[in-house]
């Protein structure tokens, strides 16, 4: 244990951010000097590192400065993802391991395991970083699981959220204190707060939007309660419990004493007394001074103890103080009302009306989830106190690897993935300058755009390859026919990049507006300290500020205050600002010129901005760009533009249609020189619907005649069923266009039972009320048009009803069977990919066969495990291949597919880890119908061959069916389905697809 703490003060002192300024004795009284603080010290700790923008490169391509590689991170053969909640928890994937040894697995990939908010389903809403979720399990039984794994030799990933906490409830005792003690809390600084908002009314305050109504009607209305037990006191909003702020209660303290002093014993009475006198003396709530915050903190929990002691002691005290709390409480009283509001603003919190938190919010939130608050991880002190847990799973092996969730809400990503390494290393014993963690990043990358070389890390979590894959598995020769179809159908016709610029500026101007306007003020603050950018208005620049993040091609830039900027931050933003000239040509070009100056400033010029606020403006304006794209792109613009929905994924570019096999073969050598252990995933808890889905969505694209004239007839056959809602009729066509896309990609392939039928028009209609309210066209969560929303529902049912609509599901069903033989493949398709292209191949819970989920939460519904391992234990060693696939609706090839490749991965773990990348030539009539490529270490190489655009060939796509097409590759090969052998100079499809759809062959 000591060295452990020497090891940890060490590590302080080499790597943090100058960790002695941020010392609670040291803390800033202002956000300004605080800002200037923070940004100096990241500059002094690049410089006290020692390592060059070099050395750093060197480090990203796995080699130190010497040039040896330092690679020492245990990198997983595949992982597969559990959701870990009340109803499955560590027993239940304990009970589960040896059936992920079987599959083949190598690590367990866990959702957050951390202390989260009571239920939560996904555990995003940690409220302590350091303790487990009592819902999910024990350190027992995390430590029973841990060892299960160890056993059979596999390792585990934790997802850990670094951005955000939960607290809506009041087991987040950092959020508890800052709402109990304002500034004056030494957690003050934990959270992105701005203690000095516009609005002066929030000043030292935090605004609170959790109000169901008008915090008057609310206040008369008698939900809030004023509550007094165990010394203390708290107010109660339903569910919700809050602090009151100590000081805040001397009067009902005072009104007690009086009414019941004369009553009491002596002791008792002066004990009271000394209470009051010490609660007066209580330093202030906004007194950030160290040595008052560290004396506050501890009177108050005297003040509370002798309290709560004496209350214990004296009954007639208790009853004396509940008397007065129940003065505040009396219906229909003004004086009580009164009152109350009195105490209500007298704390470190402003209660009010959810709806105002779009624009008067002053803490820094995770997208505009409320009750999902930001973090200072960029502070040492924060740091420290969130990883303590993880460090010490980490340092006693139980964990092997962490995915960090939503890397683009912290300050300086690039620094905190360092010091995570280091530590890591430190606590291993490795070398410093070591990658010891395997570490993954939840990052989206736009088309086009890498992860910056210099990052320590292993790789995002997978959603660009989500796109390649269901790219190329789309016909880009069907893109006119599609969109004719679309537009034709809906009547609309505009442009996707025209759709996600609107939507941008649709959730700046809403759930977002409270962000832009602190930029637009911090903008024209730094306006205002130069003569020649003085005359800029402020609604000019919050305008601008609005302008360039709505035109912005990535999520965000990663400038750093310490750094020049790179050249592809550089063309980011100078891309984003010359579209938002060009699609507002009214507004003064030097308002331009100006955001473009502070963004990027030019050297030398004599009129540049103080450096202090102009860093503090650039890393806010970055850490916004962000959630403003996912909001406004992911869970606005990929609801509206719904030409195929199978594009329209995390990370995606619906715009793009289709992409070449040559393009294809680029991105998977670029990964393999880049980032060759980064995750590769088809299905997540976030993916907008399951790989299955979206690979049977894809091949409408080799259908568009098909689907032309069933949208048509399915359009007429429904229309009586629409109800007219204002001047529209609910559903829109747009929303309807969605609707048959996500019916054919769902459908169920058993016949549906009345109680299947029923679950699954549940499922249906709970998915489009989400798409049509994420559109934020007819309805949204803001503003939910409820009456929109039961027309749809209504629609969805009775479409769906055998009675009412017979004819219309015999020919959804009959497309949908069709279009299933074609997803099957596509489907098994992107299985071989993932598993044998460079990275890490990821499986989501219950994937392993055929699973057609939707968007969450229809993809956290229970998974059947029973069922699985009873088909994974019924495969045997050689089961039926053509019995498999004539079979192919149970789900059992798959599961076959996945086994064998994932025990190929284990065998030849270095091949996939490390071997070179080379597509293979293919000639003949069916050519552009499929993709082949080798891997090769030393003498061990495999070739990997898989279909795409399958309904040409025909179904199923295997033997003669592939004619003259053959590979310009020859050599010998075994079949790793079938044991059978290739051999000859140039070898055929048709032979190596004999049985099964996809090849994967070993060389002999």
């Amino acid at each position: 244990m000591g060295q452990r703490k020497a090891a940890f003060k060490t590590l302080r002192t080499r790597t943090s951010f100058n960790s002695a300024r941020f010392t609670p004795g040291s803390r800033p009284s202002t956000d300004d000097e605080w800002d200037r603080r923070r940004i100096l010290a990241g500059n002094e700790a690049s410089e006290s590192d020692g390592s060059s923008e070099q050395d750093v490169t060197i480090q990203s391509a796995h080699r130190n400065k010497h040039g040896m590689p330092t690679e020492h991170a245990s990198i997983p053969t595949s992982t597969y993802r559990f959701q870990f909640h009340k109803d499955f928890t560590f027993r239940h994937a304990a009970s589960l391991v040896d059936y992920l040894h079987g599959l083949g697995v190598s690590h367990l990939y866990a959702s957050p395991i951390f202390k989260a908010a009571a239920g939560s389903p996904h555990g995003y809403d940690i409220c302590d970083h350091n303790a487990l979720n009592p819902e999910v399990g024990s350190r027992e039984e995390f430590d029973a699981l841990s060892a299960a794994l160890r056993e059979r030799g596999m390792g585990l990933i934790l997802d850990f959220v670094p951005n955000h906490m939960g607290v809506a409830e009041p087991h987040n005792a950092w959020w508890m204190d800052v709402l109990e003690h304002g500034p004056s809390s030494p957690y003050a600084f934990y959270f992105d707060i701005d203690w000095h908002p516009l609005k002066r009314e929030l000043e030292n305050k935090v605004l609170l939007p959790i109000l169901g109504d008008q915090y008057g009607r609310v206040l008369e209305k008698g939900e809030l309660r004023l509550v007094f037990e165990g010394g203390r006191f708290q107010i109660h909003y339903y569910s919700t419990i809050l602090p009151v702020e100590p000081a805040s209660t001397l009067g009902i303290l005072r009104g007690a004493l009086s009414h019941v002093g004369n009553e009491l014993a002596e002791g008792a009475r002066v004990e009271f007394e000394s209470i009051l006198t010490a609660l007066e003396h209580l330093p202030g709530k906004t007194d950030s001074r160290p040595e008052k915050v560290a004396e506050r903190h501890r009177e108050q929990l005297v003040f509370k103890r002798r309290l709560h002691a004496l209350c214990d002691l004296d009954p007639a005290v208790c009853a004396a103080i509940a008397a007065k709390v129940d003065e505040f409480q009396a219906p229909g009283d003004e004086n009580a009302y009164d009152a109350f509001d009195k105490l209500l603003n007298a704390q470190n919190y402003r209660l009010s009306f959810w709806r105002v938190a779009g624009e008067e919010i002053n803490y820094r939130r995770f997208f505009d989830i409320n009750s999902l608050a930001a973090i200072r991880m960029e502070l040492p002190d924060v740091f420290e106190a969130a990883h303590r847990l993880v460090f010490e799973l980490i340092q006693c092996g139980a964990v092997t690897g962490l995915r960090i969730d939503h890397v683009d809400g912290l300050y300086d990503p690039r620094r905190y993935f360092d010091l995570l390494q280091e530590r890591c290393a430190q606590l291993t014993g490795l070398p410093p300058d070591s990658r010891a963690l395997y570490l993954l990043i939840e990052k989206i990358l736009a088309s086009g755009e890498s992860l910056p070389a210099s990052w320590n890390v292993h790789g995002t979590t997978g959603y660009e390859f989500v796109n390649q894959a269901v790219g190329l598995l789309v016909d880009g020769a069907a893109q006119k026919a599609l969109t004719e179809v679309y537009e034709r159908f809906t009547g609309l016709d505009e442009r996707f990049s025209d759709i996600a610029y609107r939507s941008k500026l649709l959730v700046m101007r809403s759930a977002m507006s409270s962000e832009i306007n602190v930029l637009g003020h911090m903008l024209n603050r730094l306006s205002e300290t130069n003569r020649w950018y003085r005359d800029f208005s402020l609604n000019a620049l919050t305008a601008v500020v609005r302008e360039v993040i709505a035109c912005f091609p990535v999520y965000r830039t990663y400038l750093t205050p310490d750094e020049p900027p790179s050249d592809e931050d550089r063309k980011v933003i100078s891309r984003a600002i010359d579209q938002a000239r060009r699609r507002n040509p009214a507004v003064e070009r030097t308002v331009f010129d100006f955001i473009r100056e502070v963004l990027l400033p030019s050297p030398g010029n004599p009129h540049a901005v103080a450096e202090t606020p102009r860093c503090a403006f650039v890393m806010k304006f970055q850490q916004c760009s962000g959630p403003i794209t996912a909001k406004g792109v992911e869970d606005t613009a990929f609801y509206i533009y719904n030409r195929l929905a199978a594009l329209n994924e995390v990370g995606g570019e619906p715009g793009i249609f289709g992409v070449s096999p040559a393009r294809f073969h680029e991105e998977q050598a670029a990964r393999l020189a880049q980032f060759p252990h980064s995750m590769l995933t088809t299905s997540t808890h976030d993916t907008k619907r399951s790989e299955d889905v979206r690979a049977r969505m894809a091949a409408l694209s080799e259908m568009p005649k098909e689907w032309s004239k069933a949208v048509r007839r399915w359009q007429i056959a429904n229309r009586k069923f629409k109800k007219s809602v204002g001047d529209e009729l609910a559903p829109s066509l747009n929303e309807e266009y969605l609707l048959y896309q996500t019916l054919v990609g769902s459908w169920p392939l058993e016949a549906m039972t009345e109680e299947s039928r029923g679950a699954y028009v549940e499922r249906i209609q709970l998915y489009m009320e989400k798409a049509i309210r994420e559109a934020k066209v007819n309805s949204s969560w803001i503003e939910p048009n409820a009456e929109w929303d039961d027309a749809s529902k209504q629609f969805i049912a009775s479409i769906l009803a055998p009675k009412r609509s017979s004819r219309f599901l015999e020919s959804v069903a009959s497309f949908a069977d069709n279009l299933a033989q074609l997803g099957v493949i596509n489907s098994l398709s992107q299985l071989v990919l993932k598993a044998t292209l460079p990275g890490v191949p990821d499986f989501y819970q219950g994937n392993e066969i055929w699973d057609f989920s939707l968007v969450d939460p229809d993809n956290r519904r229970p998974v059947d495990y029973d069922k699985r391992r009873a088909m994974l234990a019924a495969l045997g060693e050689k089961p039926d291949l053509g019995e498999l696939l004539a079979s192919w609706r149970d789900g059992r090839i798959k599961l076959f597919v996945t086994q064998r490749l994932l025990a190929l991965r284990n065998e030849r773990s270095a091949l996939f880890q490390r071997g070179s990348y080379k597509p293979v030539e293919i000639e003949g009539e069916f050519a552009a119908h499929c993709v082949a490529f080798t891997r090769k270490l030393d003498e061990s190489q495999v070739l990997v061959i898989a279909p795409r655009l399958s309904g040409r060939v025909g179904f199923p796509p295997i033997g003669e069916r592939w004619r003259d097409t053959a590979l310009n590759l020859g050599g010998n090969w075994r079949n790793i389905f079938s044991g059978e052998t290739l051999s000859g100079d140039g070898l055929t499809v048709a032979g190596a697809l004999a049985k099964l759809p996809v090849g994967v062959f070993v060389a002999m």
